[in-house]
């Protein structure tokens, strides 16, 4: 993250959401997004304008040539987290779906805020592209319908993730019974069943442009760094630790909702955000291991350990969630 960046961000969260230098004075929201390559979390300062129940940010780049990171994140995993200085002088956080407006409702919602602001004129005159408009919809967590798809979407992503984790424990295994040689491949195999990494080469996820430089490392780096793994299989552990990311940091901003909603689950999903930690710094030792050209073996007992703790976490979590989403709630006296 730039500096500049971190500083505005730092002074929004420690004033209310107000900063001052090039900010003073301006409607400012933090905008969190899941970044499309890496899954983490990235926070950008962004203009905003309310239009209606829903927020406008517009990604200007401040006229440059290319669409902000944020955008293209958003563009992959519409899902995003909002801060937003409240009138008591705090910060409120909560989950938000963003769509990008199109055809004449962008254009009359950018020409409005060109009014507004002259400065946004300018930076479209500046550029070639056409400067999205991006409305950002508070989730609502108090449809009884909305709790239930919550709960199918938690167990549903589980069981995907279950199931790469599986697929990639075998990829390793047979790898590294492949680089143990003759003599030891065959009771290598024998503890780890069949390879589905060329299936799983054909789910790595979409690259985004703008985190191709950032601090994750891309699918090439790590099929360079670890000559003794194969570019699949690199590319499959990657995408894996990519998805597990994006799925904690999505969960985390709904955690917020969650404990408005359901006051009884504070204590759990203080547990569940303290474990998302853990599990956190597991996968940066695995991402780590993964650039430094690791053997399959050593790979294979990192994974064998996230795989522990994983399905702690997650039978933990449908354990304390599923029920609380799922079961019936009495109707409010009237």
């Amino acid at each position: 993250m730039p500096d500049f960046n971190r500083q505005v961000i730092e002074e929004f969260r420690a004033n209310g959401g107000r900063v001052g230098g090039m900010f003073e004075g301006a409607a400012l929201l933090l905008l969190t997004t899941t970044g499309a390559r890496s899954g983490r979390a990235h926070t950008n300062p962004a203009v905003y304008v309310r239009d209606g129940a829903r927020l406008l940010v517009f990604a200007s780049n401040a006229g440059g040539p290319k669409h902000p990171a944020w955008f293209h994140n958003l563009s992959a995993d519409p899902y995003v987290t909002v801060e937003l200085g409240t009138p008591e002088g705090t910060v409120e956080r909560f989950g938000a779906t963003a769509v990008v407006t199109e055809g004449e409702e962008r254009d009359r919602l950018y020409a409005e805020q060109a009014e507004r602001d002259p400065g946004f004129a300018a930076y479209q005159a500046a550029t070639d592209r056409l400067i999205p408009v991006v409305a950002l919809h508070r989730l609502d967590l108090g449809d009884p319908a909305r709790h239930r798809a919550i709960a199918d979407h938690l167990v549903k992503v589980h069981a995907e993730l279950r199931a790469e984790l599986t697929a990639l424990r075998e990829g390793l295994g047979s790898a590294a019974a492949e680089a143990a040689g003759p003599a030891d491949a065959a009771d290598a195999a024998g503890q780890v069943g069949s390879a589905h990494a060329a299936d799983a080469a054909g789910q790595a996820g979409s690259t985004d442009a703008a985190e191709a430089t950032g601090p994750a490392a891309t699918a090439d780096t790590v099929v360079r760094g670890t000559p003794t793994l194969g570019g699949q299989l690199a590319r499959h552990c990657l995408t894996f630790c990519g998805a597990l990311h994006a799925h904690h940091h999505n969960e985390d901003s709904a955690f917020d909702l969650l404990e408005r909603e359901f006051p009884e689950l504070s204590d759990s999903l203080d547990r569940m955000r303290e474990e998302h930690k853990v599990v956190a710094r597991t996968v940066e030792e695995l991402e780590a291991l993964l650039t430094s050209g690791a053997a399959p073996a050593t790979l294979r007992a990192e994974v064998d350990r996230l795989a522990t703790r994983l399905e702690e976490h997650f039978a933990y979590e449908e354990a304390q969630l599923v029920p609380a989403l799922t079961r019936s709630r009495p109707e409010p006296r009237t």
